[in-house]
């Protein structure tokens, strides 16, 4: 009971961190994003913010670099994904039939996108689930397990590419964005925090025994392999968990608040590389 007083109160103490939501463009929210952290860590190269945490905390750096050049615990789930993303659905046809004929999945880079036909948001994992949907398999559970296996192949085989999310010129995917830009300011749950009072005001401070990591370049480490869970999870898996921790009630991973969080999340990771799987504490 001590150690969850401790934590409250430092968690209330980081919430007094200043609030100040500019009223930009994408554009512009990206340029003002990107030059806080510059400002903040001005030691870090901007291309090493996908390495989340370790990007700023150099006292653990050594120890997962270790990790990641040895056996990382993320390749027994992509190579499940690999057989998983290989294996016909019953009716002969496969998940490379959904993704352009991409034999290796290759495509994150890809996602998030906004769909003008249809209005709607698409996620790498709800395109997934519509791939198998559509072939009149059942859909599966959007938080770890086999869809994240799947997801984190495709992540792997897309290492390296570019993230370069778009927002077109239509009202409804603007307002999507600004849905997910006004969650990640937001304060919530009996905490009384938001997304950026850990990762983007506090981004680098110590909570208990660990540094927060930097909001930038984070959605191109999942899915992730955290320590906490002893398995793979996806992004939507991460931001409930967040929310969890300010006793905010989350959302259902793939929500229309989730979507629209990655969504923002993403876009302000523009013009670095994905390096997912990755493993985290």
């Amino acid at each position: 009971m001590k150690k969850i007083l401790l934590s409250a109160s430092a968690l209330c103490l980081l919430a007094t961190a200043p609030f100040a939501v500019n009223a930009g463009t994408p554009s512009d929210d990206l340029k003002q994003f990107r030059a806080h952290y510059q400002a903040r860590h001005s030691d870090t190269p901007m291309d090493d913010y996908i390495n989340g945490v370790y990007s700023v905390d150099p006292a653990s750096r050594a120890q997962w670099e270790e990790i990641e050049d040895g056996f990382p615990p993320y390749e027994i789930g992509i190579e499940k994904g690999e057989e998983l993303y290989n294996t016909k659905f019953a009716n002969g046809k496969g998940y490379s039939d959904c993704f352009g004929g991409s034999a290796d999945g290759a495509v994150k880079q890809n996602y998030p996108f906004f769909d003008t036909k249809t209005g709607d948001l698409v996620t790498l994992e709800g395109a997934i689930n519509k791939c198998r949907v559509d072939n009149a398999e059942k859909p599966l559970k959007y938080k770890k397990g086999a869809m994240a296996q799947i997801a984190a192949y495709m992540a792997y085989n897309s290492r390296g590419k570019t993230i370069n999310v778009t927002i077109p010129d239509d009202k409804r995917a603007l307002d999507i964005y600004n849905r997910g830009k006004k969650h990640f300011y937001a304060k919530r749950g009996q905490l009384n925090m938001s997304c950026a009072d850990c990762h983007f005001y506090n981004s680098g401070n110590r909570m208990r025994a660990e540094n927060l990591s930097p909001a930038l370049g984070q959605p191109s480490g999942f899915p992730a392999y955290r320590a906490k869970w002893g398995s793979l999870g996806t992004l939507h898996r991460r931001y409930g968990g967040c929310n969890k921790q300010v006793r905010a009630k989350p959302f259902k991973a793939q929500s229309d608040e989730y979507k629209a969080l990655e969504y923002f999340h993403t876009y302000m990771s523009n013009g670095l590389k994905w390096n997912g799987p990755s493993s985290r504490k």
